[in-house]
């Protein structure tokens, strides 16, 4: 099994769509404006239109719908467990169903299929940012945004190159952990038998040279910008400037449309209740 093919997150896929052009800064922005939205979504009507939206920002970078898919296989436990968390515990509304000390209520299951969207909502969006964006440009748009706050003794370019190393290493951290899964099954290793506990107690072997090669990457990481006289952001200059364009404006006005759609559809499921 090849984790590198199933996990999507932190790739780039380099492409032409309009996604792809986009200012990082912009997808940043819109990112964040997504967030709040999804954070805030509470209605049947706004959760379709933030599908609606994100698939349509799919078909626009024209990347697969199943690859972006992937990116979801590895929260799936986490998703869930979320949501049968909800389904026992929370109380409210009718009660769907009893079966001794167990009750399903009516806000318990609408949390429950919530929560698990909003889940996705967030995964697949970030996805799709890392997906259509260099991770050179990440940091750039990052560093640019948090700029303003270096006034206020907030070290923009450090933040910005963490985040950024964090992102490019997720897929080479899950290729080593292929090949490491790969060495110990060669050697009788066996992590897909037994109960949860029992893979759990499988993966002690898996996760010890997992650390040490993560530590030992972090180290050559860190020999390399110190040979090549990384010194910080501090009087650094770029290649290639980030430029602002007509894509990213729609991209804004799409925005607006969004938080538009969002107070109406509110507005409009508020009135009717």
């Amino acid at each position: 099994m090849n984790f590198l093919n199933q996990i999507p997150i932190g790739q780039y896929l380099q492409g032409q769509s309009f996604i792809h052009r986009l200012d990082p800064r912009s997808k940043l922005l819109f990112l964040l404006l997504f967030v709040g939205l999804v954070f805030g979504a509470n209605e049947v009507s706004v959760y379709l239109t933030l599908i609606g939206f994100s698939l349509f920002s799919i078909l626009l970078t024209k990347i697969p719908l199943t690859y972006i898919g992937r990116s979801i296989k590895p929260i799936l436990w986490i998703i869930l467990f979320t949501a049968l968390i909800h389904v026992f515990m929370t109380k409210g509304g009718e009660t769907l169903f009893t079966w001794k000390w167990i009750e399903i209520h009516e806000e318990g299951a609408r949390q429950a299929v919530f929560i698990s969207i909003r889940f996705i909502l967030l995964i697949v969006m970030a996805s799709l940012l890392t997906l259509t964006t260099s991770p050179i440009d990440l940091t750039d748009g990052i560093e640019s945004l948090l700029h303003p706050f270096t006034r206020f003794g907030l070290p923009a370019h450090e933040l910005a190159m963490m985040m950024s190393i964090a992102l490019r290493f997720i897929p080479t951290i899950i290729e080593e952990t292929d090949k490491i899964i790969k060495a110990q099954v060669s050697r009788g290793a066996d992590f897909e038998s037994g109960n949860v506990l029992k893979r759990a107690k499988h993966m002690i072997p898996l996760l010890i040279p997992l650390f040490v090669s993560t530590f030992r990457r972090a180290e050559e990481l860190a020999l390399a910008m110190e040979a090549r006289g990384y010194r910080g952001g501090e009087g650094r200059t770029k290649l290639r400037e980030l430029r602002w364009s007509r894509r990213d404006l729609a991209l804004l006005f799409f925005s607006v449309i969004l938080i538009l759609l969002f107070i109406i559809f509110k507005g409009w499921f508020n009135a009717i209740i």
